[in-house]
């Protein structure tokens, strides 16, 4: 058994103002404020350090800087990181690394910065292009200014981009959402996350919901856009991600497919795994101190940043497994649901029928595969494989492109 990939996730908390729908560890800081980027990046490569123990000569394949808003720092304060990054770590010769940026935040003298640093792809959160929906989600941008950010990135020259986009908004129609679509289209991105809308808990619009368009729109505005975004060349590959051929967000896939990652920064999850003595494995989740200013404290902390974590039981670890490669359209093959969970997939066959008889899981003997609408379903779908398991507990939000 060879333990999975291992990738590197990075989490910068500030933004200039928390948007109602944002469950992420993310702190509203204003325009013009003074970050404190020369201590955090310094507390960053501590935090590092603490962990390098657990993944000696194993190669980083991908990065992955989420917030918050990550384009609130500088280029120069990147590229102290990266200096101290590739000082510790073996970067895979083809290493993804990517940058969530937000339009208003960043100019083409800004991206130019990023990519010599060494970021080579881009996340830009669009979430929508109309001004009626961008006000109503609370963002600091316009629909034009979102397309000017798009345009500056390709003349820095990053020809590997992300668009986020959300549908299911306050106020949307069919026609307002499809055009949203087609204006992230001509932008020309190699990569875009559509997703809906949900009120999750500890967030304004959970405390105060916002009108959100019935089920049957909905159900329209989700038929149309994935026939619209397939037409244009792209490929569904996760619940909520579409890439041209060759694009698939690396660092996604690799939480999907159960890979290892290291997580660093105020509020970043980890997962690793070793092979015990007597050949099981055995994967432990941890998490770091949540707020910015106790996680800059932990500098002069030796005990390090770690606020708790957990082994992952072998109860637990087939549920587990499936609630992130369920989420691929691929699924998962007989052998390496196998190798990730030491399971023979016969002990799998009396939920298998009943999720076929649903139509929530393909009829495909050698692999576990949503259907369509199994995808749109998952928890039911997930319900079904282990009724006495609940996903509350388990790291349900692991930090990607959704």
């Amino acid at each position: 058994m060879a333990l999975p990939p291992l990738a590197l996730y990075i989490h910068v908390p500030w933004c200039v103002r928390k948007c109602p729908y944002c469950d992420f560890n993310s702190h509203g800081v204003g325009h013009g404020a003074e970050l404190p980027e020369s201590r955090y990046v310094e507390a960053l490569l501590a935090d590092l350090d603490h962990d390098l123990s657990a993944v000696r000569g194993r190669e980083i394949v991908s990065i992955f800087i989420g917030g918050g808003t990550p384009s609130l720092f500088s280029p120069a304060a990147y590229q102290r990181l990266f200096d101290g990054l590739r000082a510790r770590l073996a970067f895979a010769p083809d290493i993804e690394i990517t940058l969530e940026a937000n339009p208003g935040t960043v100019e083409q003298s800004r991206f130019e910065g990023y990519r010599r640093a060494g970021i080579n792809r881009l996340s830009i959160g669009v979430q929508s292009f109309a001004a009626a929906q961008l006000e109503a989600l609370g963002r600091i941008h316009s629909g034009d200014e979102a397309a000017r950010a798009m345009r500056s990135a390709r003349d820095a020259g990053f020809d590997n981009v992300n668009l986020d986009l959300m549908h299911g908004l306050p106020g949307q129609t069919l026609e307002t959402a499809l055009r949203d679509i087609e204006t992230a289209l001509s932008l020309e991105p190699t990569h875009l996350s559509w997703y809906q809308l949900t009120l999750e808990p500890n967030t304004e619009f959970f405390s105060h919901p916002p009108t959100l368009p019935g089920e049957e729109r909905l159900w329209d505005i989700q038929d149309a856009g994935h026939e619209r975004i397939e037409a244009a060349g792209f490929s569904r590959y996760e619940i909520s991600a579409y890439a041209l051929p060759g694009r698939q967000a690396r660092h996604n896939l690799n939480y999907w497919r159960f890979g290892d990652y290291l997580g660093i920064g105020a509020g970043a999850h980890g997962k690793l795994s070793r092979i015990d003595s007597k050949g099981k494995w055995r994967i432990e989740r941890y998490w770091k101190t949540r707020q910015p200013e106790a996680y800059l404290r932990r500098l002069e902390d030796p005990r390090g940043f770690v606020a708790g974590g957990q082994e992952v039981d072998d109860q637990a670890l087939p549920l587990e497994f499936l609630m992130n490669a369920l989420r691929l359209t691929e699924g998962v093959s007989a052998e390496d649901w196998i190798n990730h969970t030491g399971r023979a997939l016969f002990e799998l066959t009396p939920r298998l029928e009943p999720a076929r008889q649903k139509g929530l899981l393909m009829e495909t003997p050698s692999r576990l595969q949503a259907t369509p609408q199994g995808l749109l379903f998952l928890n039911d779908l997930l319900a079904l494989f282990d009724e006495a398991h609940s996903t509350n507990g388990v790291d349900p939000r692991t930090r990607a492109e959704q």
